[in-house]
Formats: C-alpha cells, structure tokens, sequence
C-alpha cells in the first residue's frame, strides 16, 4: 500500500487567532489520525512561478488514512475554528 501526503497551501492568512486556533486542534487530530509532519513553513526558495506561501507537507500510511484524519470529527472541530481566517488549497495525494 503506497503513502498518501496532505498538502496544504496557504494563500493567505486572513486572521492570525483563527489561524492559531485551529493550529491548537488541528496538529493533535492530525498526529491522532496517523499523519506525521515533515516540513511546515514558508519555502526556502520557490521556482517556476511558485508563491512564497506557508505550505504543510504530513505522511500518512495510505490515502484513505489521510482521508479518515481530514473527515475526523477532531479536526472538523478545527476547520470550524478556522472559519474565514485563512484561504488554503488542501489535496491529499497518493505517493510513488
């Protein structure tokens, strides 16, 4: 069975106490649903018209894994605190 990798974009932070309680919710409904953080910040360097965006890059062991951690009533509860407080793109993908 092959990996599955969440990544998450932020293109814009709207409201840093929303952002940060949902990062207080997330992070542990995460971790409880099997995901494993491996590098969360704003790039280094970005290529090919890349943005210099806050990206979260989590492992987990299979896509239906990830899927289970993001439909979690755990980390709905942390959308809901996010709210409008920041605009991302989030997609789950299948590793080689």
């Amino acid at each position: 069975m092959a990996k599955a990798y969440w990544v998450s974009a932020y293109r814009a932070v709207h409201d840093a106490d929303k952002l940060a309680a949902y990062a207080k919710l997330a992070g542990p409904a995460i971790t409880a649903g099997g995901g494993r953080f491996l590098a969360r910040g704003v790039p280094a360097k970005t290529y090919e018209h890349g943005l210099a965006e806050r990206t979260v890059l989590i492992e987990f062991d299979s896509v239906e894994q990830a899927v289970a951690a993001h439909d979690s009533p755990a980390y709905q509860e942390a959308l809901v605190a996010l709210g409008d407080g920041a605009d991302r793109d989030l997609r789950v993908i299948e590793g080689v």
